[in-house]
């Protein structure tokens, strides 16, 4: 942003009505979307690039933004997915020796809406307080109208309950990440079938590193699609909308799941694992939204810092093992659990080879604490193929 040019007035409303008024920030207009905070203090290239926010107007809780500028590298996906974006004290000029751009031109540059100048503090509590919300970013020309005519565009927009976004932001063709691209020498290990509701690029690099090819499969794959592909493992990704509305990918998993191939799943894929097995889902008052987020493994008792972004989950009981409301797949219990609000973070099947988080372990951005789960799909990916060598003998 140039310090010679004043930036047109923004305003940010909310579909109660309450209204901030800033600065313009990237491209002029009007951006629609569910209103979101997240807490991450690092890692907002990341966050804009995660497919998970397609729809959403991002907050941010860190007040200063846009200091290290953007670069090619740290992208998680083809373009920024956030509907808009809300920050407090935007960076005049970016600092950093890997930086290749300021964040406002890459803004611009995309369409991409935002506001700077806000209370961010602000909007968040109004957020946790009332909870995530329909909102408007009218910037510029967008600006001048009335406030009930701009009020009545927010109220207008669908809510993100009942909203199918993984085919939108999945990729089209299917492609194939392979170990030897990423320090892996020799043969690959094992092979995956990864749908992608909204993967980041560095949740297959991370399987890639550690010897194991990855085809990254568009969100409409069919069972039989994926199966001729003889895979050692199924993963499935993060990504936005409404789990309800995602009866194709969990009959894609319960298909698996009969095959008794082995499962896992990260945030979407973690909902849809709860889906295949009977459970229900729900819509979080103002979501897990961060690279802060404190989880216990209840298996051990340890504590992670993990990466989140997600606004449902996955109603399960937490008082030990349990049957699978689908009773073919066995005992289910919740294996990690949200240290803020004691919401499911992980579901682990006891008597098929099938796990998953609520969280995003190839922290990109955020800690390294979750790491260790794609080496245990590893583990059960090998466990699962020696014991069918031992039964065919």
């Amino acid at each position: 942003m140039s310090d010679a040019i004043m930036p047109a007035q923004a305003l940010l409303v909310l579909e109660d009505g309450r209204t901030f008024r800033g600065a313009s920030y990237g491209a002029q207009g009007t951006a629609l979307g569910e209103a979101v905070f997240t807490t991450g203090m690092t890692g907002y290239q990341e966050t804009l690039t995660d497919p998970s926010y397609a729809r959403q107007l991002i907050v941010q809780t860190a007040p200063h933004i846009g200091n290290t500028g953007v670069n090619a590298a740290d992208n998680e996906s083809s373009k920024i997915w956030a509907a808009g974006y809300v920050v407090r004290d935007a960076a005049r000029r970016p600092s950093n020796w890997r930086s290749e751009g300021s964040l406002d031109d890459e803004l611009s540059s995309q369409g991409v809406v935002g506001i700077s100048g806000v209370d961010t503090r602000a909007i968040t509590r109004h957020l946790r307080e009332r909870g995530a919300m329909k909102a408007g970013i009218f910037s510029g020309a967008d600006a001048d109208r009335t406030p009930a005519e701009l009020l009545a565009e927010v109220l207008a927009q669908p809510s993100m309950e009942g909203l199918q976004l993984a085919e939108e932001v999945s990729v089209k063709e299917a492609y194939v990440v392979e170990p030897s691209a990423h320090g892996w020498e020799g043969e690959p290990l094992f092979s995956i079938a990864a749908l992608d509701l909204g993967i980041k690029a560095m949740t297959p690099q991370r399987f890639a590193e550690r010897g194991v090819r990855v085809h990254v499969l568009p969100a409409t794959t069919t069972f039989e699609e994926a199966a001729a592909l003889n895979p050692d493992g199924v993963f499935l990704s993060n990504g936005p909308g409404d789990p309800a509305t995602a009866n194709r990918q969990v009959g894609f998993v319960r298909s698996f799941l009969d095959a008794g191939v082995p499962y896992f799943g990260i945030c979407f894929g973690n909902q849809i694992l709860g889906r295949a097995l009977g459970y229900g889902t729900y819509k979080l008052r103002y979501g897990h939204r961060g690279i802060n987020q404190p989880v216990m493994d209840r298996s051990t008792g340890k504590v992670e810092i993990t990466s989140q972004n997600h606004g449902f989950a996955v109603d399960a009981p937490l008082d030990g093992p349990t049957q699978a409301p689908e009773e073919r797949f066995g005992r289910v219990e919740v294996s990690h659990i949200s240290l803020n609000d004691q919401v499911v973070e992980g579901l682990s099947c006891l008597d098929i080879p099938a796990f998953s988080v609520q969280y995003h372990p190839e922290a990109a951005a955020g800690p390294h604490d979750a790491a260790y789960l794609f080496d245990r799909f590893i583990a059960l990916m090998s466990a699962t193929k020696n014991a069918q060598t031992e039964e065919s003998k």
